[in-house]
């Protein structure tokens, strides 16, 4: 009789439960805490390796950033900027823009956080995010004026600054010693001392297995209620621990014993094993769930080829990769808006080809046209992130049957979030096309959705597109000084980017998370937090 399946039915003691937890969680290198310490054993959706959130924008180093860092500005259930660290002020010509710091903002090592600390963070923030580098453009200055005061001034209007710098997810404004924030945007940071609710404990970190975050004693949360990244963030354990389970199957074992206090990501095959335990709560954190998508390398062949950008569009449909990736209709949907759908900005505009559903041959006869001479894509495949393994696996075989010779090479999360920055050709270990997903808020408007950028080699996201004329558009939509202007915008943005394929949208998912019931007050948000989380004895 296996433990696995029949979780629901069997319920050992404690003693047995760790002596059956021992053998299959020692490879991960987890040890199991007294289950009544005041601590959250949490199995995340990767390992994370990179500890720099602005040098990447995987979400497991966004989450990573919101436990030892804090943003100047939160944004509320309501998708509307509210302060944190700083309150603001704005000229009658919307072009001043005045920030105080709050009072009680110290660093992990006991210094006060100043004005000069945030000038210098929002600066290499604005190096890498690509709606805060279009902001950037038209910030004529930013400069500190006293030690809790600073002041951006904007050459021409730019509606959207409260809401790139309260942003959830992409790259958040998470503030750092200016010490720190002075480090080259493309180079990652050494020193991880923040101001957050948490502090990071380097010395456990062991990349690949775990990393620990105790309570920052220190910190003063704001008065008000939580509210997504917005709000007070009352910590209420000592600890935190991410322990990596490459295996879904150990991880399920694992909280079903109680060794584990949270699954940030349930695979929905696993759910009944997870459903049947009166001790375990399985819920939708994030309603407004994620986009899936495929990523084309621009710069190099045979993708610096529209013709065959748009061939590979033609071969992939998004019920086949959502079929594989979920399964289950009450978690996944069909959506071709690039800006999710449901949100202001949901257009149909320009996605007829993937919506249309695979087209292997109408895809072959545009191969043929486009003179494609059967290079191999190099198409990665993360192994070990159940979120994203099964999309690759499916475009591979949907490119074959549209006339593509395939390359998949398969490989860890860690190892494609490394990889996907390399701009080296194919042969020096660069890439074609790898897939990802994006929570909704980071994609819901031409200025937020990092892919919608045409920035090329120097500012675009992985992949690179160079395309002027869409940087253009978006520089009218943020200009735009009424929504219904807006949502024009938004509709050409999105039909020229399905044109040149800057990328593939391939639907939407909502993934569930298992907590044990000792665990409450666990935020409904896009982003995985543990503030305002309680654990009561199991």
């Amino acid at each position: 009789m296996s433990f696995l399946a029949n979780a629901s039915a069997f319920k050992p003691s404690r003693l047995v439960r760790s002596a059956l937890l021992a053998s299959v969680v020692a490879l991960s290198g987890f040890v199991a805490a007294p289950v009544d310490a005041q601590e959250i054993r949490a199995v995340m959706h990767s390992g994370i390796r990179v500890l720099d959130p602005v040098i990447t924008t995987a979400h497991i180093t966004r989450n990573h950033g919101y436990m030892i860092y804090d943003t100047l500005l939160g944004m509320d259930e309501n998708l509307k900027p509210q302060p944190q660290m700083a309150s603001w002020e704005v000229s009658d010509d919307g072009l001043t823009y005045t920030f105080t710091l709050r009072d009680g903002l110290k660093w992990h090592d006991g210094g006060p956080v100043t004005s000069a600390d945030a000038v210098a963070s929002l600066k290499r923030w604005g190096e890498r995010d690509g709606g805060a580098q279009m902001m950037f453009k038209s910030v004529e200055s930013l400069e500190p004026t006293g030690d809790k005061t600073f002041v951006l001034k904007l050459s021409e209007p730019f509606s959207y600054v409260l809401e790139l710098m309260a942003k959830p997810s992409g790259l958040p404004t998470f503030i750092m010693p200016e010490r720190v924030a002075k480090t080259p945007a493309g180079e990652s940071i050494t020193d991880y001392t923040g101001s957050g609710p948490f502090k990071f404990v380097e010395a456990e970190f062991e990349p690949g297995v775990r990393a620990v975050y105790e309570k920052n004693e220190d910190y003063v949360p704001r008065d008000e209620p939580p509210s997504w990244t917005a709000g007070g963030k009352v910590v209420k354990v000592d600890k935190v621990t991410w322990v990596v389970m490459p295996d879904v199957q150990t991880a399920v074992n694992a909280i079903n014993g109680g060794e584990i206090d949270f699954i940030e990501q349930t695979p929905i095959d696993l759910l009944p094993l997870l459903q049947a335990n009166p001790e375990l709560t399985v819920e939708v954190l994030s309603p407004l769930g994620y986009q899936t998508m495929a990523r084309l390398n621009w710069l190099n062949p045979p993708f610096d080829n529209v013709k065959i950008r748009q061939a590979a569009m033609t071969a992939l449909g998004q019920e086949p990769i959502l079929a594989a990736l979920v399964g289950n209709a009450e978690y996944m949907k069909s959506c071709g808006s690039m800006y999710g759908c449901g949100t202001p900005f949901a257009t149909d505009a320009g996605s007829e080809p993937i919506m249309s559903g695979p087209q292997p041959d109408k895809a072959k006869a545009m191969l043929e046209e486009a003179g494609y001479d059967g290079t191999p894509i190099v198409l990665m495949q993360p192994t070990d992130v159940p979120s994203i393994a099964p999309q690759p696996v499916v475009a591979a075989q949907l490119l074959r049957q549209g006339g593509f010779t395939v390359d998949m090479q398969p490989m860890d999360w860690q190892t494609l979030v490394t990889r996907r920055a390399s701009q080296a050709g194919v042969a020096e270990g660069g890439w074609n096309m790898f897939f990802t997903n994006w929570i909704i808020p980071e994609v819901w408007s031409p200025i937020n959705n990092p892919m919608l950028n045409g920035g090329g080699k120097e500012a675009a996201w992985f992949g690179w597109p160079n395309d002027p004329e869409l940087d253009e558009m978006r520089t009218k939509f943020a200009q735009a000084s009424d929504e219904e202007t807006r949502k024009t915008i938004a509709a050409d943005i999105q039909a020229h980017a399905y044109e040149v394929v800057n990328y593939i949208p391939v639907g939407e998912y909502t993934i569930p998370s298992t907590s044990r019931n000792s665990l409450s007050g666990m935020l409904k948000m896009p982003v995985p937090v543990f503030w305002n989380v309680e654990k009561a004895a199991d």
